[in-house]
């Protein structure tokens, strides 16, 4: 090969090279950002959680699975500005009814044990289950694991500006907004984590399976884990709390229900305030409430 030919075999690869370089050098933050190794992430929430008395070769095995990651898709809706509002009319329609009705028929036995033990009428804890999962059928789909614990690392600097860039910048809130909203968070959702690992050891669970939604509820009647160790119930007394299963689930909405004070016969304006308990929205308490008695009808 002529040496002219050598140059020009060179300066091709180095173009070929400088071009690799400014490609990847258009391509957005968030891109490269997502694909960054989980190693790392969760160093001081794990420091954090083993000084708080959980087991290290647990909480060291748990993070070193290859599914947990920092999960900033899930994580990020909590710092954006949303316009989207649930559509609560869905649920009284004559289709829904008649669904939340067979499911009335199928559990029967389930619903009027549980009506009779807690004093909670079957139809509220139909109607909350089909409100919160559609019965059963949308359990959600984040790891609650991941979610929990990407919040709770928020507490590290670094943590909060790994999310910051992640974030798209047309919807997310402003930087002093987001700060204050994460410093919130993060306590918040490492106390939700400590409790998701005291019941899953607990109950033999592996946490790294949970699914639920963006906010860290799980189950058919969606409990924060906070709630499980306090109002979950047994409700087919084989000795476990299994969410996931509807004679527990049923069981755990009436406990709660009667823990915030709902008894036998309550007028609509008790019933409001205690169904509000279980979830703050107006819309959604009305829902129940609507539905409940369309169930009754």
């Amino acid at each position: 090969m002529t040496d002219l030919m050598k140059r020009s075999t060179i300066l091709a690869r180095c173009g070929v090279i400088c071009m690799l370089f400014f490609l990847i050098g258009l391509l957005p933050l968030s891109v490269l950002a997502a694909d960054e190794p989980p190693s790392g992430s969760f160093n001081n929430l794990q420091k954090m959680l083993k000084m708080d008395g959980f087991d290290s070769e647990k909480i060291s095995a748990i993070y070193d699975r290859p599914g947990v990651r920092f999960d900033h898709r899930s994580v990020s809706l909590f710092f954006m500005h949303s316009e989207s509002k649930l559509n609560y009319g869905q649920f009284e329609t004559p289709k829904s009814v008649k669904k939340a009705k067979k499911y009335q028929r199928v559990h029967a036995e389930s619903l009027n044990r549980t009506e009779k033990r807690y004093g909670v009428d079957k139809e509220v804890i139909t109607a909350i289950i089909l409100v919160e999962t559609r019965l059963g059928k949308m359990l959600g789909k984040t790891l609650v694991l991941n979610t929990l614990s990407t919040m709770a690392a928020l507490d590290d600097t670094n943590a909060r500006q790994r999310l910051w860039r992640l974030i798209p910048t047309d919807r997310r809130l402003s930087r002093e907004q987001f700060e204050q909203k994460a410093e919130k968070k993060s306590g918040w959702a490492y106390t939700e984590l400590k409790a998701l690992l005291r019941y899953t050891f607990a109950e033999g669970i592996d946490p790294a399976t949970i699914r639920g939604s963006y906010a860290g509820a799980m189950g058919i009647c969606q409990f924060m884990p906070s709630n499980i160790d306090r109002l979950a119930a047994d409700g087919n007394g084989d000795g476990r709390i299994d969410l996931f299963n509807h004679d527990d689930a049923i069981a755990s909405v009436a406990n709660y229900l009667k823990h915030y004070g709902w008894k036998p016969g309550l007028d609509h304006k008790k019933a409001y305030k205690i169904v509000r308990r279980y979830n703050y929205s107006r819309p959604y308490a009305e829902t129940i409430l609507t539905v409940a008695d369309l169930l009754k009808s």
